[in-house]
């Protein structure tokens, strides 16, 4: 049987990745193929013996293929209903509304599927172009904090999952839902395939299969995306050899799909829970982060039903309580004689979802012991929880030691607590409650009046200087976009977290928060899988770009133009990677030696980057030269704003003062 024809030439004429040297002068005086002697000479090159344990080299109809070189066969196999029509239908059963990938041969049979099986063709999900297997996972990344459910990466072979894994392990660590495929084609490049290809990465991986038949890939695939919405949420792989995507299955029934299960607190737990609530004089919950903008209306449905003030993980990251609620807040008193902590620990009761590290054990053969998972190695052993997100919020003189947590999902537990307290509430209740949340509701807009007017005090240093400061930046962003559905989507942590004070974060998605395991070449291509999921719900998405990171993966910015998504990039241009800068000057000041040599690997000059220009390359509307007077920001803020509000992604290069 013969390979259809490679969907990823184009590399300056070679092959991908450049892997098949010299492929093009060979492509070159070779006539086009009109029949398939691949499978033939693959036979003969497999049957060679290897030396030294070397790959074979490619065959004659490997290099045309790879060139792009190879046609339909004269006589090919009636294909009536290919098992990826099925993978795809699957997919679209689940809600998927993206997948995502840069090219490749492995699997060439289920890209044909997504964009043309089904009326309207390549239609949820839609297939978006990615430059780079890295930026196709952060881009899911991305998309799955702000909308809360995976999308779909494709990779291809063992270069595709190498290329992604940093990205992976990012999604890993931030327990993040991405639904990955990664292609297998073992009659091809021998260096692109593996007996256990998801063993790779399946110590930062929640769940992968690689099933042998499609009956077995279609399960796999509904399996891979329950494993991935289930605490502790994470990416799972199924990997696809490419016969199965190509066989005929014309009888084959797609399995009934069976929804996950979430573990819950017991109704005893839960009748507990509400009678502390109801009975308490100044009740506290605090809110970490939880699963999706589900979990967190109900979460607002308790706090109001019970009056109790509340913390929120809103400026942290994405799916908390709304910030500028009003009972979110210290309260009319500090003092809580009851504390319930949703995905974070509190005095009376905490139920905190199972973390990262419940899985280690399974997951970690070789003992790689990742730092902030596993437990006891390294950083905050993160792995059991999300407690360390959602933050107190003060107890005045009732610092009491937290309670051990239940383990449980907290946002599949909070309609059991619901239903009880609604059952169990009088109406003397009702009336003191009432009573409680007018108090809440004016202590907490004197404590947030008073916040923003120290905030805006504390910005004011430099406000007119040049470079520009990122406080300005934040600060004459705001007003423009307050009143538009927004979403803050990159990291603000490099850029002084400016948001945290001066925005409003009210929705589950107002800022998706850092990158999980820190690693760069985040931001961008987060802000593009935001923007993705921005696209159709008239929301617009805010990316303030660092200039190292971006360097990483600028290809991002042609995925954003080409699928016209509503995305501002911002760049805070500071011409370093000043965290290590300031590392290195350190270090060169302890040790005695000066910081005079303090710059060398550690910035961006010499010379400078012109980020207007790279936008141009890509086809993105932009300003048309780089921002340092601080006087003609706001015009370009404005001009950008409306240029993403029509749906047309938008650069303006801001040079900036370091944080």
């Amino acid at each position: 049987m013969a390979k259809s024809k490679n969907t990823v030439a184009g590399n300056g004429g070679f092959g991908r990745r450049g892997f098949l040297k010299n492929a093009a002068a060979s492509a070159a005086g070779a006539a086009l193929a009109t029949t398939a002697p691949l499978v033939e000479a693959q036979q003969q090159s497999n049957g060679r013996a290897r030396t030294n344990g070397a790959a074979p080299a490619p065959t004659e109809a490997q290099l045309e293929r790879d060139a792009g070189n190879v046609r339909p066969p004269a006589v090919t196999r009636t294909i009536t209903r290919p098992g990826s029509d099925l993978m795809v239908q699957v997919i679209k059963d689940l809600g998927i509304e993206y997948a995502v990938a840069n090219p490749g041969s492995s699997f060439e049979g289920l890209q044909e599927s997504f964009i043309n099986y089904g009326n309207p063709r390549n239609k949820d999900p839609e297939w978006i172009t990615a430059l780079h297997e890295e930026s196709a996972v952060t881009m899911a990344h991305g998309y799955a904090k702000a909308e809360g459910k995976p999308m779909c990466a494709l990779l291809h072979g063992t270069i595709g999952i190498q290329h992604a894994s940093m990205s992976i392990y990012q999604a890993y660590y931030d327990r993040v839902p991405v639904l990955m495929l990664a292609g297998n084609d073992p009659d091809f490049i021998a260096a692109h395939t593996a007996q256990d290809m998801a063993g790779m990465v399946r110590s930062f991986t929640k769940w992968d299969a690689q099933p042998k038949t499609v009956e077995d890939a279609l399960r796999a695939i509904q399996q891979a995306y329950n494993e991935a919405i289930t605490p502790p949420m994470g990416p799972t792989l199924v990997v696809l050899d490419t016969e199965i995507q190509k066989e005929n299955v014309p009888t084959l029934q797609i399995p009934a799909y069976k929804p996950p299960t979430f573990m819950t607190i017991d109704s005893s737990h839960a009748r507990e829970i509400a009678s502390g609530l109801l009975a308490a004089q100044n009740p506290r919950i605090e809110v970490g982060r939880l699963r999706t903008p589900g979990g967190v209306k109900q979460a607002v449905e308790l706090a109001e039903l019970v009056g109790a003030s509340t913390s929120t993980a809103a400026t942290q990251g994405p799916m908390s309580f709304p910030q500028r609620h009003a009972l979110c807040g210290p309260g009319a008193d500090t003092n809580y004689d009851y504390t319930l902590g949703l995905e974070v620990a509190a005095p009376q009761v905490g139920i905190v979802g199972p973390g990262t590290s419940t899985i280690v054990a399974e997951r970690d053969k070789d003992h790689i012991d990742f730092g902030g998972i596993t437990p006891g190695v390294g950083g905050r052993g993160a792995g059991g929880g999300r407690g360390g997100r959602g933050g107190r919020g003060g107890r005045g003189g009732n610092a009491v030691p937290n309670a051990t947590p239940i383990e449980a999902d907290a946002e599949a537990s909070l309609p059991l607590i619901i239903e009880q307290v609604k059952s169990q509430m009088t109406s003397d209740q009702k009336s003191r409650i009432q009573a409680r949340i007018a108090k809440h509701t004016t202590a907490n807009h004197e404590a947030r009046v008073t916040a923003i007017k120290a905030a805006v005090e504390s910005k004011m240093a430099g406000w007119n200087g040049s470079p520009i400061s990122t406080a300005r930046i934040y600060a004459e962003l705001w007003p423009l976009i307050m009143n538009e559905d927004w979403c803050l989507s990159s990291p603000s942590n490099f850029s002084g977290g400016h948001n945290a004070q001066l925005w409003d974060h009210d929705k589950p998605y107002s800022y998706l928060g850092g990158q999980g395991a820190g690693g760069m070449g985040y931001g961008a291509p987060a802000s593009v899988g935001a923007a993705l999921a921005a696209k159709h719900r008239g929301r617009i998405v805010i990316n303030v770009q660092t200039d190292g990171d971006l360097n990483y993966a600028p290809g991002v910015l042609w995925t954003a133009v080409h699928h016209k998504l509503p995305m501002l990039t911002v760049m805070h241009n500071n011409r370093a990677w000043h965290q290590e800068y300031m590392f290195v000057e350190y270090m060169a000041g302890v040790r005695g030696r000066g910081a005079l040599n303090a710059d060398i690997g550690s910035t961006l000059r010499d010379p400078f980057i012109d980020y207007t220009k790279m936008a141009a390359g890509y086809g993105m509307a932009h300003e048309l030269e780089p921002i340092s007077d601080p006087a003609k920001l706001q015009a370009a803020l404005r001009r950008g704003v409306a240029s993403v509000k029509r749906g047309e992604p938008y650069m303006i290069d801001v040079i900036t003062q370091p944080r």
